[in-house]
């Protein structure tokens, strides 16, 4: 959520204009309809709503959903880790793109302390919760960071993701040389610390895995620049005031909202999610430099 857009004075929506607990609920009994076993809660940033581990009690108990996760930016985890363990939730993602202060900080934008992040994921392990890194990789910003977060992460038995620097949304001045490529990150990890291939841990697993070979866990890279996979794409995305949308890059997104307030059949959501997704043409990674279109921010979609 970046400081020069979410900074004081900044009008957030009002709350009866965002989904409520028994909505978000509604949507995950119409998702499990439909097939969905995983539920992801996401930025934002999800440490922010109140309740939030009353919600996370709530998915929990919901028939068929096999896992629970959350991705935060580790600045309130360590307040929030043992009652998110205690409410249901399965693991979760802490967004970390180096350990060097400096360049945290310009990373990360918003003005957080690294050594809260870190006691956040300590926070989660203690709490029997495990932890994956997602470490975006900029060139020219953090790359040198690579090493010194694989190491971190190893010795702190914490999985580390690396995902390539994305043109999501219109306000991060992407560009392809900002692109640091999966053969490049997966040559200089292998270098230091040698790997071998994984298989994918399920059907459409966006990131590609590797474990060490001494033993000492793995590492993956979602590679949606160098690589698309969207073909293989399986996730829809319920943005706070019910937006539905059924790509990382769209622009706009479906009114769920109004449909879980205008009929109380679970059965019409259903229906709602699959005449949408049935009807998904979206492949924008695959046809990056061919079209043309405007984006939501990752601060809303969450990734």
């Amino acid at each position: 959520m970046p400081v020069e857009v979410f900074g004081p004075g900044y009008q957030f929506l009002p709350r009866e204009e965002i989904l409520s607990f028994g909505e978000m609920i509604r949507t995950v009994r119409a998702g499990v309809e439909l097939g969905v076993s995983k539920v992801r809660l996401t930025g934002g940033e999800p440490l922010l709503r109140r309740g939030v581990a009353d919600l996370v009690a709530m998915i929990a108990a919901v028939p068929a959903v096999e896992d629970l996760a959350m991705t935060t930016n580790g600045i309130l985890l360590n307040h929030h880790a043992e009652d998110l363990a205690k409410a249901g939730l399965n693991r979760v993602t802490v967004s970390l793109d180096a350990l060097d202060e400096k360049v945290f900080a310009e990373m990360n934008g918003v003005g957080a302390k690294l050594e809260r992040v870190l006691l956040g994921i300590e926070s989660a392990q203690k709490c029997g919760l495990p932890v994956k890194v997602n470490m975006v990789v900029q060139r020219g910003v953090n790359e040198q960071e690579i090493i010194p977060l694989a190491r971190w992460c190893r010795e702190a038995g914490v999985t580390l993701r690396f995902i390539e620097f994305m043109d999501v949304g219109e306000t991060n001045g992407w560009d392809t040389s900002h692109v640091v490529p999966a053969r490049e990150i997966l040559e200089k990890v292998s270098a230091v610390f040698p790997a071998e291939v994984a298989p994918a841990s399920y059907p459409g697993e966006v990131a590609k895995r590797w474990k060490y070979c001494d033993g000492e866990g793995e590492f993956g890279i979602i590679s949606s620049v160098s690589q698309p996979f969207c073909g293989d794409c399986s996730r829809l995305r319920v943005s706070a005031e019910g937006k539905v949308f059924t790509c990382l890059f769209a622009g706009s997104g479906m009114d769920l909202r109004a449909c879980l307030r205008s009929v109380e059949s679970d059965a019409a959501v259903v229906d709602f999610l699959r005449n949408l997704w049935v009807k998904r043409e979206d492949r924008y990674s695959e046809e990056r430099g061919e079209v043309t279109k405007p984006k939501a921010e990752m601060s809303y979609l969450g990734g």
